[in-house]
């Protein structure tokens, strides 16, 4: 096989290994919210022992996309807050979800790790907290914060 045939087919296969590294990271996604016709779809990352999710969004219907990266079971809690603190219980580990019943616009039981499950929700204009309130999670890291705006 002459040289020349070899740097060609060396080239193609550069251009087509660079082709798929290009589309398979365009693929992973950014966390960014997706707007469609009625509602935004929002990803929420749980994770032992973090959340990540959008850091603001529109009011309206939402659907946050919960992955659980686990290895632990993991919920998410909604609640809308004035000042970003949650009241805990007696207890000191866990947030007091009795007194935030009436600001707390949805939840998710525990899902297994590895799983995805759809929250929908409806925001109004506020400060939200996203959070885990498994034992010891919510002081962990398991929580964050979401402004959604008008």
């Amino acid at each position: 096989m002459c040289g020349c045939a070899q740097i060609g087919l060396r080239k193609t296969l550069v251009v087509l290994a660079s082709v798929l590294l290009v589309l398979l990271v365009g693929a992973c996604g950014t966390g960014t919210p997706v707007k469609t016709a009625n509602r935004t779809i929002a990803a929420v990352t749980e994770g032992d022992f973090a959340i990540t999710a959008a850091t603001h969004l529109k009011a309206g219907d939402v659907v946050l996309r919960v992955h659980n990266k686990g290895p632990e079971e993991h919920e998410l809690i909604v609640a809308q807050v004035r000042d970003g603190r949650l009241p805990f219980r007696a207890d000191g580990f866990t947030v007091d979800e009795e007194a935030l019943q009436r600001s707390e616009p949805g939840s998710l039981v525990p899902g297994q790790p590895g799983s995805t499950r759809d929250l929908h929700v409806r925001l109004a204009p506020g400060r939200y907290v996203l959070f885990c309130n498994m034992a010891g999670h919510y002081l962990g890291g398991m929580h964050a914060d979401l402004v959604v705006t008008q």
